[in-house]
């Protein structure tokens, strides 16, 4: 269509992975978070430590670690790059299990999307872990935190 923006994704109507190999390796780094929001039964199965799977907090932060490196694989455009650094903390708060992932890269691309997947992931292994004890468990508001690097710059997310 004449003057429609050009679509980076697709070519000619047909999706396509965008050739980075043009760009210069620059360090990028990228933070989210997301909540899950406990119903009472499963926030008591945590807290008294009788979850028959196990520690769901610990099992979080190794998931997530994973799924940061297993980007690529699950979002379909996503170019897979070496991630150098991952961290996840798994916090309990009052309103419920806090997940904030810091993802880290010497890349052609950006690792919002390791950020993003590593906090999903962390956060769907909680209710796995959690399930036995209620399925009223909600996974909410996953948001980019920050990010770094790039052509688009720096972004910091609004506080709430």
């Amino acid at each position: 269509m004449p003057g429609a923006p050009e679509l980076t994704h697709f070519r000619e109507g047909l999706p396509r992975m965008v050739d980075v190999s043009g760009k210069a390796p620059t360090t990028r780094t990228a933070s989210a978070e997301v909540w899950v929001l406990l119903p009472p039964e499963a926030r008591a199965a945590l807290e008294a430590g009788t979850n028959p799977k196990g520690d769901p907090l610990t099992v979080a932060r190794l998931a997530g670690l994973a799924g940061s490196k297993k980007t690529a694989e699950l979002i379909v455009l996503c170019h897979p790059i070496p991630v150098t650094g991952a961290d996840v903390q798994v916090t309990l708060e009052p309103q419920g299990v806090h997940i904030v992932t810091t993802v880290k890269t010497t890349a052609p691309t950006g690792v919002e999307m390791e950020a993003l997947t590593a906090a999903s992931v962390a956060a769907l292994n909680v209710y796995d872990m959690l399930k036995a004890a209620s399925k009223a468990i909600e996974v909410t508001g996953l948001r980019l935190l920050t990010k770094t690097g790039g052509k688009s710059g720096d972004y910091v997310a609004p506080a709430r």
